[in-house]
């Protein structure tokens, strides 16, 4: 079975232990807050929420915590931050050893008060003696920033286990409020809407599913909200191995918002994990992009990585539109064998001219004989959709300007992530390396207004964000925000 090796990463440990336009909606903001997704302490600029799955927390390994770093007129950087864990007042339920609490998150104003919430899964912690059952939390928006939590009751416990491997956040009904959908060992999503109350109260649940195969370490690996059809209604990407005894590929469904919230799968797209959903062409409809990283054994796949693009529709995903390597235009590098070139995707508008801009990592990418130190490009979008021979920009620790040096197995692109921290009206690009020195990294580039800038980037390390360098937490293998 081919996975993510952040998934597969995370599955080994425990046995032998997006934003763009047109990405997921926000829900109806009361006076209370800024009503802006991903601001958690209502001071109107987006903050970041940053995962170590693999963190060791009150000595306990892997355990997992979550690192909210919250926005400025200047940005992000370490004095300005959060830790949560299971251990955090206020917080259900306590760090417990291979729990990995932070390996999903989503954001969304769940209860309609202004702030944006943080959904987290941590989806090996054992239930009421379900071991691995997993759990879904919402820790809570306030003026403070992200404060208490309540945790998601599962509706079907005993059907699955992993409950919170992943967790989605838009308003697939339409209702104005935001919804919050849960993967786990199944095929089934499970849909919490109409809102949902600090005491854990949820106004409506409904499922949708999906042709995955539901089994131990399988099921849904990975979710992707957007409104691909541009109907004001959030759609979701599914992503499992196919329900086909002649095949164990990844495959991803196309399941559509409705009133009555997800419909179940209506289209199979292509393979490849990782996905992200925006508006790269400009004409109101949510384009698809995905990531396939691996180099062969899976069709479609090709040396190196490639991304592809599908541009949305009114009846939901188009047909295929284009693919990106590292032999694509003027993407800088070549495509080699082991590079991963779109393990991770993001969407945001770097340059704010309306259109959706693309960064993908690349993060075993091998520079000057520096094996697996990894890199990101950016590509901009128009009104012909993917600019592939334009202002196509290429960044590694190496690059000028950007903190830190190229190192064996750093993978500097290992998450990447697109969003406005300094509320210019422009997305700037956050990069994890998530094993630099062992413990990982997260280094930001603004956006000067027109493109990625390495002017005033900067390095937040694993120590200096709290986190134990014990083991390795893969501090920003996941962000939100």
């Amino acid at each position: 079975m081919h996975k993510h090796l952040r998934i597969a990463l995370a599955t080994t440990a425990v046995a032998a232990l997006t934003g763009g336009l047109l990405s997921a909606g926000a829900g109806t903001a009361l006076a209370a807050g800024s009503g802006l997704r991903g601001d958690f302490n209502g001071d109107g600029y987006h903050d970041l929420a940053v995962s170590s799955p693999q963190a060791t927390v009150a000595g306990k390994k892997r355990a997992g915590q979550v690192t909210v770093f919250y926005g400025s007129a200047s940005g992000i950087d370490a004095s300005r931050r959060t830790t949560i864990t299971q251990n955090t007042s206020g917080v259900p339920g306590s760090a417990e050893t291979n729990d990995l609490f932070g390996m999903a998150t989503a954001n969304g104003d769940f209860n309609g008060d202004g702030y944006s919430d943080l959904a987290v899964g941590a989806p090996y912690e054992d239930m009421n003696g379900d071991t691995d059952g997993g759990t879904a939390q919402i820790i809570w928006g306030s003026a403070a920033g992200l404060a208490g939590g309540t945790t998601i009751a599962d509706p079907a416990p005993t059907k699955h286990d992993q409950f919170g491997t992943d967790v989605a956040a838009g308003d697939f009904d339409g209702d104005g409020k935001d919804d919050l959908v849960t993967g786990d060992t199944s095929n089934t999503l499970r849909e919490f809407r109409a809102g949902i109350a600090k005491s854990g109260a949820v106004g409506l649940k409904s499922t949708a599913t999906a042709p995955i195969i539901g089994a131990s370490d399988a099921g849904v690996l990975k979710l992707t909200a957007g409104d691909v059809t541009g109907d004001g209604r959030t759609d979701l990407v599914v992503n499992g191995f196919e329900d086909d005894a002649s095949t164990t590929y990844n495959a991803n469904y196309f399941l559509p918002g409705a009133t009555t919230g997800l419909r179940d799968a209506t289209e199979k797209l292509s393979g490849g994990v990782i996905s992200a959903i925006g508006d790269i062409n400009g004409d109101g409809y949510g384009d698809l992009v995905t990531g396939m990283s691996w180099d062969t054994g899976v069709p479609g796949s090709t040396k190196g990585g490639r991304v592809n693009i599908r541009y949305g529709a009114a009846d939901g995903p188009g047909a295929a539109g284009t693919s990106v390597t590292q032999e694509s235009g003027t993407v800088p590098g070549s495509s080699e064998a082991g590079d991963m070139f779109g393990w991770e995707v993001t969407l945001g508008d770097v340059n704010g001219d309306g259109y959706a801009d693309l960064a993908i990592g690349a993060p075993k990418e091998d520079l000057s004989g520096v094996a697996d130190t990894g890199a990101a490009v950016v590509m901009y979008g128009g009104a012909s959709g993917l600019q592939k021979s334009a202002n196509v920009q290429y960044f590694a620790q190496s690059t000028g300007g950007v903190p830190d040096t190229d190192e064996k197995g750093d993978m500097f692109g290992g998450e990447v992530f697109l969003s406005d921290l300094n509320g210019d009206g422009k997305d700037d690009l956050s990069v994890g390396s998530n094993y630099e020195n062992t413990n990982g990294s997260l280094t930001v580039l603004t956006s000067n207004g027109t493109k990625i800038s390495t002017t005033g980037a900067r390095a937040i390390s694993a120590s200096a964000a709290g986190v134990s360098t014990d083991g390795t937490p893969e501090f920003s293998a996941v962000i939100a925000g």
